[in-house]
């Protein structure tokens, strides 16, 4: 039986939702493509119908996952400041840490990210760089905009190695509080 275009789409677009979800939560490298397939329904057989092989999805959550991050997080131009403030506060939240598989996929994905092959290392400096770039259209600053994005994201690598929420809370409260004030310069320093 042969399915529409529409169900190979739709069924694409679950493994790879479902795939983030599950990379994000425990990691990418720690389920197969049995484990991948079965979490939607479909026996592994199916998969190559949808991708060539693991890393060409994995390709494909990195694109997916960093363009939403670039969706939430990025702005449109100087009057964007204020929401730029209000998406870090967010991103430095207890319920990102505790909820790794709805947040940003840099924290908890990085490090695979770091050991994947050139494809998928490209695909998220593309990503990165496109938000890094917004930032620092937005703070008029290219080193101000890599320092916070970098902050960013070892804060939450950081606060969700530990265990006692109240030093998870301290870590991201102190980030919070210094790229604030990095940014509060930042706005002086264009005033004068």
């Amino acid at each position: 039986m042969r399915y529409s275009a529409g169900h190979k789409l739709e069924t694409r677009e679950k493994l790879l939702q479902s795939s983030a979800l599950s990379a994000k939560r425990s990691g990418f490298s720690t389920v197969g493509v049995d484990g991948l397939m079965k979490a939607i329904g479909l026996s592994g057989a199916a998969f190559y119908s949808h991708f060539s092989s693991k890393d060409a999805l994995f390709a494909a959550i990195v694109e997916r996952e960093l363009g939403q991050s670039l969706d939430r997080l990025g702005g449109l131009g100087e009057q964007d400041r204020e929401r730029l403030e209000r998406c870090l506060k967010q991103y430095l939240s207890m319920a990102h840490v505790d909820q790794p598989e709805s947040g940003c996929a840099l924290p908890t994905l990085g490090a695979e990210i770091a050991r994947s092959d050139e494809l998928v290392r490209e695909q998220a400096e593309l990503w990165i760089c496109r938000l890094q770039a917004n930032w620092a259209q937005i703070l008029q600053s290219d080193s101000l905009a890599w320092a916070i994005l970098s902050q960013c994201v070892g804060a939450l690598v950081v606060a969700r190695m530990l265990v006692t929420p109240d030093i998870q809370r301290a870590v991201l409260q102190s980030s919070h509080e210094e790229i604030s004030q990095q940014i509060a310069a930042r706005r002086v320093g264009q005033q004068d």
